[in-house]
């Protein structure tokens, strides 16, 4: 391949990250923000939510026929095209005056233009740079994403809160004119199959397939019998679109996805834990960043500053963690922090009450995030490392699509694992404070339906015993949310025991 690298210059891998992360920033920044964007644009709620949770489906869509397209278009190519497709829809959304408008600006455009470049952001680097400078260079742009969804609340708070949140997009319009203008140093890598290679039935087979597993996940807290058949469909199509690629390339066709990279354990392992990581991640934030605007009653901007500490762990510590590499194994250092992440949800499976302050939230998410940075940071090349350079492109989709999955799972997952919460929580309180009605459903659910309607908390600390009822509620219930959060991080140790350690 007629590749022209210059592995002296981090500027390749300073765009890269660039795209990364206003991708991953898209996907949370507008969190607090809806209430505004309800009121400029005249619609509701659920409307906005909707546009939101396209975004992250229709991006899942496409992320498999991106990764093929990068053999067929070439990967700088493909990448340039999404990011300026991507300008486009930030620019529309920016200047939205219907919600019509923000979903097709946003959803789609920016959608489809996140799935033509995510997969190239980490194929790009892979065939940049080689040895400790690979690992540095996958360990920044595979932690860029999750920063980014780290500081997405802080970074609408502001502005919502000072400007607007059409400035959000304004924004990341500028970091596009910066990756356009700076296009030449990104490395030229020669196309390595043809048009006529592109497997169009197996592009719609994926496409049906991740569009309703990523629409089951996201409805999964409306309507839990609906959403599970819709999941099971989805796998049902994925299955089907595995055996179709098996059989084309027995046939002697190029597939969309070689099925035979999934033979590759690292790939196959790291893949997984990269889903867990990013579900475990956006599932804690969305349940803390929830109880800090519905208990504490922060504003989005304080509601931001106070997530900071898990973002400054995650930043520190992936920043730390190719250094040490020299020094002890990728496995070894990820299943390091493991044990952190779990840690860091123990503490805080404590810290949640009516009375909490943000600086007893502090240690615990410091030390959460601070675990995930080490994971994140090498999971990335831990699963690339035996992958040839003709399948980096397929391997970079598998991981980009895994990635997305998860931050798409996590809202959904904890959004349940909330509402088993508050109904362990309401069972807990009844049996200290009302005895009498331990097993009565109707009163339990009585009890839900009115927990659900208080509109302030100062309404609850009118009432002593209410107050109590409510304080247990909430400690079992985030406690419950950080316990499956650290039962999912253990899952993730046992994966990074399996992984295999780099071939010298």
């Amino acid at each position: 391949m007629n590749e022209t690298i210059k592995e002296h210059s981090w500027v390749p891998l300073i765009i890269v990250a660039l795209a990364s992360f206003i991708i991953a920033l898209d996907a949370t920044f507008m969190n607090v923000s809806i209430s505004q964007v309800v009121a400029d644009l005249n619609t509701d709620v659920s409307t906005i939510q909707m546009i939101m949770s396209f975004y992250t489906l229709i991006t899942a869509a496409f992320m498999l026929l991106s990764a093929k397209l990068q053999d067929i278009v070439g990967k700088k190519k493909l990448f340039l095209i999404g990011t300026a497709l991507y300008g486009v829809g930030t620019f529309t959304a920016a200047i939205s005056s219907s919600a019509t408008m923000l979903f097709i600006g946003w959803s789609v455009i920016e959608g489809i233009a996140g799935a033509l470049m995510m997969p190239a952001t980490v194929s790009i680097i892979s065939g940049t740079y080689s040895g400790e400078k690979r690992t540095v260079a996958l360990a920044i742009v595979g932690v860029m994403g999750a920063i980014a969804a780290a500081i997405g609340p802080l970074f609408g708070g502001v502005m919502t809160t000072f400007l607007s949140w059409r400035y959000g997009f304004a924004c990341e319009l500028i970091i596009v004119f910066i990756i356009l203008l700076m296009q030449s140093k990104i490395p030229n890598f020669v196309p390595t199959e043809s048009k006529s290679d592109l497997d169009i039935t197996g592009a719609l087979i994926s496409f049906v397939g991740l569009v309703l597993l990523v629409l089951g996940i996201l409805s999964l807290s409306k309507d839990i019998t609906t959403s599970v058949a819709t999941i099971i469909l989805g796998l049902i199509a994925l299955v089907g679109f595995a055996l179709f690629e098996i059989r084309r390339k027995r046939n002697g066709k190029v597939p969309l996805l070689d099925m035979a990279l999934f033979k590759d354990r690292n790939l196959r392992v790291g893949s997984i834990i990269l889903l867990l990581s990013y579900l475990a991640m956006g599932g804690a934030l969305f349940a803390v960043s929830l109880f800090l605007q519905s208990v504490l009653e922060l504003n989005a901007f304080n509601t931001g500053l106070t997530t900071l500490p898990l973002t400054m762990g995650l930043l520190i510590f992936a920043v730390l963690a190719p250094s040490l590499t020299g020094k002890m194994k990728h496995k070894t250092i990820m299943a390091i922090g493991c044990i952190m992440s779990i840690a860091g949800c123990m503490l805080l499976s404590y810290q949640f009450r009516l009375d909490t302050s943000t600086l007893d939230l502090i240690p615990g998410l410091f030390v959460m995030g601070a675990g995930l940075g080490f994971l994140m940071a090498l999971c990335t090349d831990i699963s690339l490392v035996n992958i040839s350079k003709e399948s980096q492109n397929n391997a970079s989709g598998i991981n980009t699509t895994s990635q997305t999955l998860g931050e798409s799972l996590g809202t959904a997952v904890i959004g349940i694992i909330l509402i088993l919460g508050v109904f362990g929580g309401i069972s807990h309180a009844v049996d200290i404070y009302a005895p009498e009605y331990s097993g009565n459903e109707t009163f339990h659910q009585e009890a839900y339906d009115y927990f659900q309607k208080v509109g302030s908390i100062n309404e609850i600390k009118e009432n002593d015993t209410i107050e109590d009822i409510v304080n247990i509620i909430i400690q079992d219930t985030m406690a419950f949310v950080m316990q499956v959060t650290a039962i999912i991080m253990g899952i993730v140790f046992i994966l990074t025991l399996r992984l295999q350690d780099k071939k010298n």
